[in-house]
């Protein structure tokens, strides 16, 4: 969210992060409510003030007469407050709503466009491999070595349900443990995080209002996260961090959860849009500073990139377009892994920064060198998301007789260096 001062004095750009985000907003009638909410806050404030004031009177009188006189004032002056303070929370309703739906102010480096089919490579690494066969997917390769059973999960789970079995599961755990490990050797602080979250935090990241037909919702109006990101922006909410705890690196790890709304049609076999997956999530808290925060963007890409290359998975790094950012993304990159079997990339991490954007909603501040408090900025990334990186994962290390070749960093975890 941003601050209602600053919409009001950039207006122009308000409207230029709506067009360039594709994003349905007005920002003439958010003002017309703020005009209506500051007319009506000032109203209230002196009737209140009026009241305080009669109220001592009556206090004061010693005279009947008087005091009945002001008495029925009194009354008609609480009966008018009440109508006025019952309409004023009916358009702080209205300008909240309106408020939460004010989309961030991208970077001028995002490229234009509409949609992901307008997202820049801005670098690549590692060549796809040329095999000297036809290459499986990953759904033939698991089915053949006892790995994947996509049919019983469909009838446990329903539609997108799965089943992963012996040597996947090894190898899931391994990537969750290489990932863990090697990243809390950055600083970063590892947390299981919930998957049960209250709709306060929904709201402060920006997936609420406009993502709720995405989110499970619980009888007892919560909802399922779609990522660890959620919970752990909760941890520190409604906080004020010192600042020489600044910057706060998490590395939260949980079972996620999507409906997929709006993907009728699309990745419908396999692994590679599920409902139901676990996410080590990289998050981060600091300074309000653009540079501090790009200078952090640029080191959460590296850190999954370094997981990649680790991996020996080729894949290119792309910038998004205003139409592929979130309401509050102020800058987004994606990494995408090379998947043979459809002879393309396809995304496997994302790594974003916010500004203050989150924080303002969940009001998270810290106190500056000067003693100002101040709205803290954040960030986060996809340190590791499974089953889908297992995708990339086997069919870039499968062989002519259908085994897999376990990559070297795994092999300790999962030990043996083939699945066969």
């Amino acid at each position: 969210m941003l601050d209602i001062k600053f919409i009001r004095e950039h207006t122009n750009l308000i409207v230029e992060a709506a067009r360039k985000k594709h994003i349905d907003f007005d920002v003439k009638e958010l003002l017309s409510v703020d005009d209506k909410r500051r007319e009506l806050l000032g109203v209230v404030e002196e009737m209140r003030a009026k009241q305080n004031a009669v109220t001592k009177q009556i206090a004061q009188a010693s005279d009947s007469d008087e005091r009945k006189r002001l008495i029925g004032d009194m009354q008609t002056l609480k009966e008018t407050l009440s109508a006025k303070e019952d309409e004023l929370a009916k358009t702080m309703e209205v300008w909240r709503g309106l408020m939460v739906r004010v989309p961030n102010i991208p970077d001028m480096s995002v490229p234009e466009g509409a949609d992901d089919s307008s997202n820049q490579e801005i670098r690549k690494w590692g060549e796809p491999a040329i095999f000297s066969f036809a290459p499986k997917s990953h759904i033939e390769l698991m089915q053949a070595l006892g790995m994947l059973d996509l049919e019983r999960g469909a009838n446990v789970s329903g539609f997108r349900g799965y089943f992963l079995k012996g040597d996947a599961v090894k190898l899931s755990f391994a990537l969750w443990q290489f990932t863990l490990e090697k990243l809390s050797g950055y600083g970063f602080v590892p947390m299981i995080v919930p998957s049960l979250v209250r709709r306060e935090p929904f709201l402060g990241t920006g997936y609420l209002p406009q993502g709720e037909e995405d989110l499970y919702k619980t009888q007892d109006d919560e909802y399922l996260s779609g990522t660890s990101e959620v919970p752990t922006m909760g941890y520190h909410m409604d906080e004020v961090i010192p600042k020489n705890e600044l910057p706060k690196k998490f590395l939260s790890f949980s079972p996620c959860y999507r409906r997929e709304a709006g993907s009728h049609g699309k990745d419908t076999k396999g692994l590679m849009r599920v409902h139901e997956f676990f996410k080590l999530e990289q998050v981060v808290l600091c300074e309000a500073s653009h540079e501090v925060s790009v200078t952090f963007h640029e080191e959460l890409t590296a850190n999954a990139e370094s997981l990649m290359q680790a991996l020996g998975l080729p894949y290119r790094v792309v910038v998004n377009c205003g139409g592929d950012l979130g309401l509050g993304q102020v800058k987004k990159y994606d990494i995408e892994a090379w998947v043979p079997s459809e002879n393309t990339y396809r995304e496997t991490h994302s790594s974003s920064y916010f500004h203050d954007f989150q924080t303002r909603r969940l009001n998270i501040k810290y106190k500056d060198d000067d003693g100002k408090l101040r709205f803290a900025h954040s960030l986060n990334n996809t340190a590791l998301a499974t089953p889908r990186l297992l995708i990339p994962l086997i069919e870039n290390n499968q062989r002519e007789d259908g085994t897999i070749s376990v990559p070297e960093v795994l092999r300790p975890y999962v030990g043996k260096d083939t699945i066969a």
